[in-house]
């Protein structure tokens, strides 16, 4: 370390310096007691420092902290001594207390004794009054003792207790550190990748075996986890941190990523790793991991954004099947995001109206009339556009909003069916055909609002059609069973939509109030042959030639339509987008169709102009 002055000035006499004042008697006469006797003896190392920086006289205390003695470290740089000039604030601050620009200076530095060991010191310089501007005492303590403890204690607040791995605390403190723009501005590759993993069943094994197994399972998997992180680390700049965020929560955290192959390695390594049987103290026990994986580049990445996003990862692996690792996909989070969005809004979208329903003919097979209509609801969303059902429906059948969807819609369609039969005085009157989801049934009472609906708009009972799934019906019981029951008495028709794709359980046709069945689409893309080629290719959608022609579908579709015939029900076949499918359906005795051959779902008023004409 290099000196503070140009040269070295004769040491001054020590009585001479601010630390001597005249000689003060006792009032009991006693000889006088010097400062000189005082600083030398005083137990706080200390040093008188004359203005161009240099030692004018220490006492014993400093002596003995430096290694060497009093004398020998007069005429000394002060700020080598004690590493000031390391730090540039502090450098300047020194200086400023030389010049009597500043009152004091306080600070903390790590000294080297000469016998090799380090030491903490505080070292504190104040101004001496009475010997000229410039002069400065210099004390200097010993803190190492107490920085050893605030170690340790900083140890104990940012390591967990049962595997001794980083915390949640220190991690984030890592991460944060790691996304700094100093960290990779001045080197590295400027990337950041996360493995997050979630133990699968491990809270079974804390419930049966108690939480002491389960702790030190806890503690043979985060040895594991830093084994992986050791041998990924191998010939690299840096070991990839291994923390535990709680629970059976870990992290791995590689600074400096080299890609997500590189992350996908590691998430194959531990998921090996974890998947090896345990041997605890006689038991062995077998667990599995899923891991979110997220590498991308530092710049612009927060913490917060960084464990959002391996968080939704680790759910998504969860949610895929657990036991393996999934690396992080943004069309797939923006879905997750716009579902999100969906399901915060849905509510308040049914308060202030923003959906509207279209409506898709039921035509008959023999005479090509209009015989009903099926009620298709949108969401005409502010940010999203116009909404399928299939965008929502499930949203609102997990946060209960069906109902009041639901019970819109019903009284939406029944008012609107009893406006067609005024409207149309000499034609016969529509039925409108609603969807209806389980949920409805069991979180209201379906059966009081479709009569109170009913009543209210006029429309006769007759004229009304409620559609459930398969699944739902055949497996319905108790209150859903008794509210169908109910609807039938009372006239409305009951129809299972999309037959033959669930249970397919045909004894509960002749228990269930049902009266129509709804032919699933699959059987009826079933039926496209060759000829068909050119109305497939003037029809520009709903499914044609997805699936390959069967001619089994047809045995299959008629033998449904005869069954269905002797147990008194009426056939409608979903998705007819061909004239040979319809030809086909009429010869085997289907009663309706619904499909793009007869019309795309379309608003009211295209309805109306349906109702005098052969479709």
């Amino acid at each position: 370390m290099s000196a503070t002055s140009e040269g070295p000035t004769p040491a001054a006499d020590l009585d001479r310096s601010a630390v001597t004042e005249s000689d003060t008697s006792t009032s009991s006469g006693t000889e006088p007691v010097t400062y000189h006797a005082a600083f030398a003896a005083a137990p706080v190392a200390m040093a008188v420092v004359d203005p161009e920086g240099l030692v004018v006289g220490a006492n014993t205390a400093l002596g003995d902290l430096m290694g060497s003695t009093p004398d020998a470290l007069a005429g000394r740089v002060a700020a080598d001594l004690v590493d000031l000039t390391s730090d540039a604030r502090v450098w300047h601050a020194y200086r400023e207390v030389l010049r009597g620009r500043q009152a004091r200076l306080r600070c903390t530095r790590r000294l080297k004794h000469p016998d090799g060991t380090s030491l903490w010191v505080q070292v504190r310089i104040a101004p001496l009054t009475g010997d000229g501007p410039g002069t400065v005492l210099l004390s200097v303590t010993d803190i190492s003792a107490r920085r050893e403890l605030q170690a340790r204690l900083r140890h104990l607040q940012m390591h967990d207790p049962v595997t001794r791995l980083p915390n949640r605390t220190l991690f984030f403190e890592r991460l944060s550190v790691a996304l700094e723009a100093e960290s990779y501005e001045q080197g590295g590759t400027g990337r950041v990748g996360l493995c997050y993993l979630d133990l699968d069943g491990f809270k079974a094994i804390n419930d049966t075996l108690g939480h002491r197994v389960g702790d030190r399972l806890l503690a043979a998997v985060a040895e594991r986890l830093t084994r992986c992180a050791d041998e990924a680390g191998q010939g690299r700049a840096s070991v990839p941190l291994v923390a535990r965020l709680g629970g059976d929560e870990f992290a791995l955290l590689v600074e400096d990523s080299t890609g997500t192959e590189q992350l996908a390695d590691l998430a194959e390594t531990v998921l090996k790793a974890v998947q090896a049987p345990f041997d605890l103290s006689g038991q062995r026990l077998s667990v599995s991991a899923s891991i979110g994986v997220v590498e991308r580049q530092a710049v612009g990445t927060s913490a917060t954004g960084l464990m959002q996003a391996a968080d939704t990862t680790l759910y998504w692996a969860k949610a895929d099947g657990k036991a393996r690792w999934t690396l992080f996909d943004p069309e797939r989070n923006a879905h997750r995001m716009t579902r999100q969005a969906l399901a915060s809004t849905l509510r308040p979208a049914i308060e202030r109206g923003e959906f509207a329903l279209e409506y898709q003919p039921l035509v008959g097979m023999e005479d090509g009339r209009v015989r009903g209509v099926e009620a298709l609801v949108r969401w005409n969303h502010p940010q999203f556009g116009v909404l399928t059902p299939n965008r929502f429906i499930g949203l609102a059948e997990e946060d209960g909003s069906i109902v009041p969807l639901g019970r819109w819609v019903l009284a939406t369609a029944c008012r609107q069916a009893r406006r067609w039969q005024l409207e149309h005085p000499d034609e016969p009157p529509l039925f409108v055909s609603v969807n209806v989801a389980v949920r409805q049934v069991w979180d209201s009472d379906l059966v009081a609002d479709v009569a109170e609906i009913l009543a209210e708009t006029g429309l006769a009972p007759h004229l009304l059609q409620l559609e459930l799934t398969e699944s739902a019906v055949m497996g319905s019981a108790g209150r859903p069973l008794q509210a169908l029951q109910d609807l039938s008495d009372m006239g409305v028709h009951i129809a299972i939509d999309d037959f033959g794709t669930g249970y397919s359980n045909l004894a509960y046709l002749s228990r269930l109030p049902v009266s129509v069945l709804k032919l699933d689409g699959s059987f009826v893309r079933g039926f496209q042959y060759e000829n068909d080629k050119a109305d497939d290719e003037s029809d520009d959608g709903a499914g044609a030639g997805a699936v390959s022609p069967n001619p089994a579908d047809e045995v299959v579709v008629e033998a449904m339509i005869q069954l269905a015939h002797r147990l008194g029900l009426t056939v409608t076949a979903e998705c007819v987008e061909t004239s040979a499918q319809a030809a086909r359906l009429r010869r085997i005795g289907c009663d309706t169709g619904q499909g793009w051959l007869y019309s795309r779902p379309v608003s009211p008023d295209r309805i109306s102009g349906m109702l005098a004409v052969r479709v």
